[in-house]
């Protein structure tokens, strides 16, 4: 609890004259604060009226600069509580403003607002320390000193926590939030989470006709339900699913992967109204050379089993012929849309004229021939040869010493957007190719969260506590483990948002591999290597963007 006695009303032209504290943890006071302030001008009459501080007491005080870091030391990791905390949290930062210490940002309590939200206007009209200390019972009497009024709302606080089981408060974020407008109605649903666990889990929403309103996860269920009933919970939508729920059921999980994992499939079966994103994890488009004599590219929804060639997953049709347009600049795949036979006697359209294009719709270019400029995409794609991305920047720098910037923006444009969609597609390919592999991370509370994933599918969870042997709880996982059978595609065991979440995961800080049935690798001549300039592009990209397009 802290509390200030200061020169007037206002932090940006007033100053502190005394500060008192007190630290209390469980009820017990653990150590109080109390110093006179020379603020470094004369106290006005009134003031010396009110707190009984004058000149000569301050006169050989300490200046603000010598006690804010010592009260900061005080107070270090506390929540502050405070009487009308706006004022003395105001005068607090304005000090350490003016002597240049930041403010470490204290969480913060008002037992003013506090007192307004839990007790009515009968019972206490005037929420002024002086009037609700003794209405409260507390048995220090506020005296316009420091201390003695920061002892004093020690007891208030004591006596406005008696009074808020009814409310559900039980975290210090409901304590803050109960200060808000909150509907009864609302805030009555809060119950709808007493029989949920505080440990990682999915919970589910729903409704009257117990349908699936939405789905979400957490590492504390209970807690973070819980929030959705308070102040804190500000979307519109939100606001309005919670009217219509009704029952929330949760399933727990192992650690925050599997609950991520769980959450995205559930999100993906369920289809809930009030969800936005995962709703169609299958919903991507992918870059395939089509199966006849002279191949072309073709964007598609899904790849046929046994396609190595195929590029992506792209979450956008626009994104996937950007790709196409930059394998187009370099490449001499035919762009027609026409089915060509093995002689084909067709005429040749402007590209070919332009040669951009070997023309094999009028026989100029035969199977063999032609065949090259598909051996160059699949070696683009599979890893074998990066000479397609190297052509690409040799055009882009020959048209910037051209000057010929747009153009060059354009081809930039392209690459950037090619090489992540190369390193992409041979980052989750050659990560969701491997049969099973495990993985173990270093738990936050100690022990270990282990994951089973199978042909880039979360086949098994598990954790070992803190003092467990490890291995018995991997055998246990990998023997009970989701038979997993791959379907011949490019991404043969789970939806592209699974096996992207699993890799992030795995490539994460702190995460080991303890088994794998095959190695893991990544193609020498691969993309990852165009990483730094795909970075380059995107940072030239957001600094040259209007504002209102970067948010």
């Amino acid at each position: 609890m802290v509390d200030l006695e200061t020169t007037g009303g206002s932090a940006a032209t007033e100053a502190i004259t005394e500060i008192g504290a007190v630290k209390v943890r469980g009820g017990e006071v653990l150590g109080e604060f109390a110093t006179l302030v020379d603020p470094g001008r004369s106290i006005p009459p009134q003031i010396v009226m009110l707190t009984g501080i004058s000149d000569a007491m301050v006169f050989d005080a300490p200046t603000i600069a010598t006690v804010i870091p010592s009260f900061l030391e005080f107070a270090r990791g506390s929540v502050l509580v405070a009487h009308n905390a706006g004022f003395d949290i105001g005068f607090l930062k304005a000090a350490c403003a003016r002597i240049g210490v930041p403010w470490p940002g204290n969480a913060v309590v008002d037992t003013v607002k506090l007192a307004r939200r839990v007790l009515t206007r009968e019972e206490a009209p005037s929420v002024r320390l002086g009037l609700l200390a003794p209405l409260l019972g507390s048995k220090v009497a506020p005296d316009h000193r420091a201390l003695t009024d920061a002892r004093a709302t020690v007891d208030v606080l004591h006596a406005l926590f008696e009074r808020l089981g009814p409310l559900g408060v039980q975290s210090l974020t409901e304590l803050q939030q109960l200060s808000r407008d909150v509907s009864p109605a609302r805030r009555r649903k809060r119950t709808l989470a007493d029989h949920l666990p505080t440990t990682p889990g999915v919970y589910l929403f729903r409704g009257r006709s117990d349908e699936v309103l939405y789905v979400g996860t957490s590492v504390n269920l209970r807690q973070r339900v819980r929030s959705y009933f308070g102040a804190g919970e500000t979307r519109g939508k939100i606001k309005q699913m919670i009217t219509l729920a009704e029952r929330v059921d949760y399933v727990e999980c192992a650690h925050a992967l599997e609950a991520h994992i769980r959450e995205q499939r559930m999100i993906a079966a369920h289809q809930p109204k009030y969800n936005r994103r995962s709703r169609s994890p299958n919903k991507v488009v992918w870059v395939v050379l089509t199966v006849e004599p002279f191949p072309r590219l073709s964007i598609v929804n899904n790849p046929q089993a046994g396609r190595p060639t195929a590029l992506g997953p792209f979450t956008s049709r626009a994104a996937a012929t950007t790709a196409v347009e930059a394998l187009q600049e370099v490449v001499g795949v035919r762009r027609c849309s026409q089915r060509l036979s093995l002689s084909p006697k067709g005429s040749a359209c402007v590209l070919a004229e332009l040669g951009r294009c070997g023309a094999p719709c009028d026989g100029r270019e035969d199977k063999t021939s032609y065949a090259v400029h598909t051996a160059r995409i699949a070696g683009l794609i599979a890893g074998s040869s990066d000479e397609v991305l190297v052509g690409l920047r040799a055009l882009l720098d020959r048209l910037s010493a051209q000057g010929r910037f747009d153009q060059a923006a354009v081809v930039r444009d392209r690459l950037s957007v090619l090489a992540e969609a190369v390193d992409r597609r041979q980052r989750l390919g050659s990560f969701a190719g491997i049969e099973q592999l495990v993985t173990a991370k270093p738990a936050s509370a100690g022990g270990w969260e282990f994951a089973v994933i199978r042909y880039g599918r979360l086949a098994a969870a598990g954790r070992a506590r803190l003092g467990i042997d490890p291995m018995p709880v991997i055998e246990l996982l990998t023997a009970s483990a989701e038979t997993v059978i791959p379907s011949g595609g490019p991404l043969p065991g789970a939806s592209a948002e699974e096996t992207a979440t699993l890799l992030r995961w795995v490539e994460g800080a702190g995460t080991r591999l303890v088994q794998s049935t095959e190695p893991w690798h990544s193609p020498a001549a691969g993309a990852g290597r165009w990483r730094p300039f795909m970075a380059a592009v995107g940072l030239a990209k957001a600094q040259l963007a209007p504002a209102s397009w970067r948010y």
